[in-house]
């Protein structure tokens, strides 16, 4: 119904933005990551949207570009995920690195998203890995897990070596920490 949204940023919270159009304000619920972005009132921003009609109430949620919307409704589309777990899990890691973990089966790396269990993690990867398309190598996202570890062991906490790892550009684990690092100590 509402496919996207262009205007202005009147409000900005820790879950949500409101956006104006045309006199009327919109409140969209983002990704933890989207909400990091340095958005300013004022601000003119344009988002895909997916409105989620339930019973009792009428939500929009908003991504930056159609890929990360056609990834949320695939992971909606499993049944136990919410519109809520999944903006959950498009924060935590980028869209290439949750295909990887699901095309590989490596429901570990789901269970380390908060409110994902075992169980959930296996549905999801029952249900959506033929959707993913071809079988990726996992030795980027047993990096990307060695990284995580290590930033973890050196004291940062999981959101924020997630936030730092997400920056970074190297498929090398080394490199990939030094980096991460880098950005971290840049706070």
């Amino acid at each position: 119904m509402i496919g996207s949204i262009k205007g202005k940023i009147i409000l900005k919270t820790d879950k949500f933005l409101i956006i104006e159009t045309n006199g009327v304000g919109y409140k969209i619920s983002v990704s933890p990551d989207m909400l990091l972005m340095t958005f300013k009132t004022g601000e003119e921003i344009s988002l895909w949207t997916h409105l989620h009609i339930r019973e009792d109430a009428m939500d929009l949620y908003g991504f930056r570009d159609r890929k990360e919307l056609e990834f949320f409704e695939m992971l909606i589309s499993v049944s136990g995920i919410g519109p809520r777990s999944g903006l959950t899990i498009l924060g935590i890691a980028p869209i290439e690195t949750l295909r990887k973990a699901i095309s590989t089966s490596d429901t570990s790396y789901l269970t380390k998203i908060s409110g994902i269990g075992r169980k959930t993690a296996e549905k999801i990867v029952i249900e959506l890995r033929d959707k993913m398309g071809e079988d990726i190598s996992d030795t980027s996202l047993q990096g990307e897990l060695d990284a995580l570890e290590a930033l973890k062991a050196l004291g940062y906490s999981q959101s924020e070596a997630r936030e730092a790892l997400k920056k970074t550009k190297s498929e090398d684990t080394n490199t990939k920490i030094k980096e991460a690092l880098k950005i971290l100590g840049g706070r």
